[in-house]
């Protein structure tokens, strides 16, 4: 069965906290001027402020670096311009009576780019890579996963530990890009020598700084990717963007909303891709003080989210008070209203505290420098918390380890919405910084959304209560969305508005 779910999705354009832009690139980018390479070759020379840190899958793949991982690896499946999941290495998957297993029927004849077949086997063995590998940043995805098998050379069968129907959105880019297992067998070399079945191949690579790809012959859809060269490079900083633009040093960024109108006076293609992420203020509730709700309450009430669109956004965000945008069909609209700015209710709950009468101070620990983080010491100032903004560039410890008492977070999202739910609001949620702590009511309902099949007539609704469930959480504050807004070169073609994506099939450069 080739699943194409009648399930109607609408399409979206808001997303949150695209990280800010990191503009210029480094010397090291050299490359002819203009949009194409030597020899005529359409060549896409794209500046990033997510230049990869890691080129192994499933060590890279969880954040915003899952795009540029996407030149050189394939999934078993894609999102398409609705968010639905469509083929990609899987030509078709069917499920079984229960729900409890998948099928996935691989393409026939395709091979990575060292030569190793796609097969199976080597579905099977990339899955086990990301539940077992000690620095995999993917194993708390794939917990509805008890094993994998193979039936002949093209079909992985995925045997699940409970009825899961997101599995087929789960398998796309942000958690199966499939390695070569012959590569894989050495995951530290892979990091910095990835080798898969996307369209293209890197035949250069220099750590932190620029990758070289070509386009990819053997890729399985190779007829449609018109670019036949790409150079990859950190951009360093946001002011030049436009700048390196015009001047031909590269062809697409990633672009800060601060700079969009000086880009669309150049005559430059501002625009913004879907996307899934959201940014929040993250509480820990195991901690003093916030293990009394009415502290909690008082945050809650005491966030005003206009001020973050208002300074931070250049009238690109909106206010957010859940992970997903309005257009979305995860987003419920009954807690749209939730949690009102008003100062006065928010300083009578810290009156009704435990801690009512102290001088409450706590630590708002983050990786760099972030004028989000000054927004929130003067709003819990009005109410009576003191903030002390704390800088520490091994932040990513302590959050994941839930050592800190609160933070700042911004998520790129995932293709799954269910996905999306249990990393902020689960027991082991990964942005979750309370664990073990979930709200009453969450479980059931994410089994209510794991046992609903994605075409199924009510699947938006269970989806919408699972949601509505989760934004009960003491632990998470959700601020502003801020979507994710690309620059190019007018002589790129527009890109297919895949949702949290950045897809290159169809994608010319005249």
């Amino acid at each position: 069965m080739n699943p194409s779910p009648d399930l109607r999705r609408r399409s979206f354009l808001s997303g949150l906290l695209a990280a800010p832009v990191l503009g210029a690139v480094l010397a090291a980018c050299g490359g002819d001027s203009g949009s194409g390479g030597a020899a005529g070759a359409a060549t896409l020379k794209w500046a990033s402020s997510y230049f990869p840190t890691h080129w192994d899958p499933v060590v890279g793949g969880s954040g915003a670096q899952f795009r540029h991982l996407s030149l050189v690896y394939a999934s078993l499946t894609r999102v398409d311009e609705k968010g639905e999941a469509v083929p990609d290495l899987a030509e078709s998957w069917e499920y079984n009576d229960q729900g409890d297993q998948v099928t996935f029927h691989l393409r026939a004849g395709l091979k990575f780019s060292d030569g190793t077949p796609v097969n199976a086997d080597a579905v099977k063995q990339a899955i086990e890579r990301a539940k077992t590998q000690e620095d995999s940043a993917l194993f708390g995805d794939l917990t509805s996963i008890d094993k994998v098998t193979t039936e002949g050379e093209l079909d992985a069968v995925v045997h699940l530990t409970q009825v899961d129907y997101q599995i087929p959105l789960l398998f796309g880019e942000r958690v199966l890009q499939v390695a070569s297992p012959k590569a894989a067998a050495d995951p530290k070399t892979l990091d910095q020598n990835p080798v898969g079945h996307g369209p293209f191949v890197v035949s250069q690579i220099i750590p932190g700084t620029k990758a070289v790809l070509e386009k990819n012959p053997d890729y399985w859809d190779a007829e449609n990717i018109h670019i036949d060269k790409v150079e990859l490079v950190s951009a360093p900083d946001p002011s030049t963007v436009v700048s390196g633009l015009q001047t031909g040093v590269y062809n697409f960024s990633d672009l800060a909303p601060s700079q969009a109108e000086a880009a669309e006076d150049a005559g430059l293609d501002v625009f913004v891709q879907p996307g899934y992420n959201a940014s929040n203020l993250s509480l820990n509730v195991n901690k003093k003080p916030f293990d009394d709700p009415k502290v909690v309450e008082a945050v809650r009430h005491g966030i005003n989210r206009q001020e973050f669109v208002d300074k931070l956004t250049f009238g690109y965000g909106t206010p957010a008070t859940q992970p997903f945008p309005k257009e979305y069909i995860a987003y419920d609209p009954q807690s749209a209203d939730l949690w009102p700015y008003d100062v006065d209710k928010a300083k009578a709950a810290l009156a009704q505290s435990k801690y009512s009468g102290d001088d409450l101070s706590i630590d708002l620990v983050i990786p760099d420098e972030d004028p989000a983080a000054e927004i929130v010491q003067a709003q819990l100032a009005a109410i009576g918390i003191t903030v002390n903004i704390k800088i520490d560039k091994n932040w990513a410890t302590p959050f994941f380890a839930k050592d800190l008492v609160a933070s700042l977070y911004g998520t790129t999202g995932r293709d799954s919405p269910l996905q999306t739910l249990t990393a902020h609001f689960g027991p082991n949620g990964p942005l979750n910084l309370s664990t073990p702590y979930e709200p009453e009511g969450f479980e059931k309902a994410v089994a209510a959304v794991r046992e609903t099949p994605l075409e199924d007539a009510g699947y938006a609704s269970v989806l919408q209560a699972a949601t509505r469930e989760g934004l009960v959480s003491e632990a998470l504050v959700f601020t502003y969305s801020q979507p994710n807004v690309y620059v190019k070169d007018p002589a790129i073609s527009a890109l297919p508005k895949n949702p949290g994506h950045i897809n290159w099939t169809g994608v010319k450069i005249s």
